[in-house]
């Protein structure tokens, strides 16, 4: 996230009851790799980056940045959750002079199914709302991805617009 004002980051740790939100470490670089590398993953977002490009590319301490918590399970890596400033340049956007915080998500694909997203995104989602009161939250997503769609319901997002970008239809929501 480009803008935490004073907020230092990584925060604590956030527990949910099967997870832990943290910061990146360097025993998180596999799973990283992983998620890149993943076809399954890759869907909706562009495509699976090559495993020889992403093993030169990706630091010893990957995702170490303001805005990325790692979400582990046991001791281990299964996703991402991303708080960024989505870019101005883009469409969508709930704020005439744009500026919102952008939600993302990427878990690996044995993570999928079983309500980890769901309940890391509401632990995000919460620690951004007391860290950052009144800041809008947005989320865009493919049409074509039925589980992030239903996420996205599920986590509160209402649309906003649809609109074509990568090649796709996106859907563009706020949280309500």
């Amino acid at each position: 996230m480009t803008d935490l004002g004073a907020v230092a980051w990584p925060p604590a740790p956030i527990r949910t009851d099967r997870l832990v939100l943290r910061g990146s470490e360097a025993r998180d670089r596999t799973a990283f790799i992983e998620l890149f590398a993943s076809p399954e993953v890759g869907a909706y977002l562009g495509g699976p980056r090559p495993r020889a490009e992403l093993d030169r590319a990706v630091p010893e301490v990957p995702g170490r940045r303001p805005g990325l918590f790692v979400v582990d399970l046991d001791g281990t890596m299964i996703g991402v959750i991303t708080l960024d400033r989505r870019d101005a340049e883009r469409p969508g956007h709930v704020r005439p002079d744009a500026g919102e915080t952008e939600l993302g998500y990427m878990f690996l694909p044995q993570a999928w199914g079983r309500g980890y997203a769901a309940e890391a995104c509401v632990a995000a989602l919460d620690w951004f709302t007391d860290t950052l009161p009144g800041e809008p939250v947005v989320l865009c997503t493919q049409t074509a991805n039925d589980r992030s769609m239903r996420l996205a319901a599920k986590l509160g997002f209402i649309e906003v617009e649809r609109f074509e970008e990568y090649g796709a239809e996106q859907w563009f929501g706020v949280r309500s």
